[in-house]
């Protein structure tokens, strides 16, 4: 990722208090660490054909709340390994939230009321701003702190600790 990170894909839309179990469902978080046979099963619970419509870079788009429930990792790394780009949302349980940011995933604080399921969307981070390219209309995003993008730079907290041995704030 890049300091002008701008990022396309369609519109996968959920409501509101979409939570880890939703993403990947309990009766699967158990029996395999393969997360991508794990992603095979992403938001199957709410729609069973979502991996199938998913190419990837797509975005996953809700209300508030996203991710509330458990604080264990797999939720992110499910969406990230069934090729979501990023998730937006009005908010993020704030486990999910630092999660998503450790394993490489966006997590991008807007208004989505205003998102369609379908649309064609464009995410720039370093701007600060999403546009609904299939609607024509733009909306600001709450700001990531630089440590924070350059986590997602590096691909997570993991490679970025490789790669710096430590925090550079």
């Amino acid at each position: 990722m890049e300091k002008g990170m701008v990022l396309r894909g369609k519109a996968h839309v959920f409501g509101d208090d979409i939570n880890t179990d939703y993403i990947i469902s309990g009766k699967y978080k158990f029996k395999t660490l393969d997360m991508d046979e794990l992603a095979c099963h992403c938001m199957e619970d709410i729609d069973p054909d979502f991996t199938g419509k998913v190419n990837a870079g797509d975005f996953i788009v809700a209300g508030s709340n996203f991710g509330c429930g458990s604080s264990r990792e797999q939720a992110p790394l499910v969406i990230k390994h069934a090729g979501i780009g990023a998730v937006l949302a009005c908010s993020f349980a704030r486990i999910f939230f630092r999660n998503a940011i450790n394993k490489g995933l966006p997590a991008v604080e807007c208004e989505t009321s205003f998102i369609r399921d379908g649309d064609e969307l464009e995410i720039d981070m370093g701007a600060g701003k999403v546009t609904d390219i299939t609607q024509g209309t733009e909306m600001e995003i709450n700001p990531l702190p630089p440590v924070m993008m350059d986590i997602l730079r590096e691909g997570g907290l993991t490679d970025y600790l490789k790669k710096h041995g430590g925090f550079r704030l």
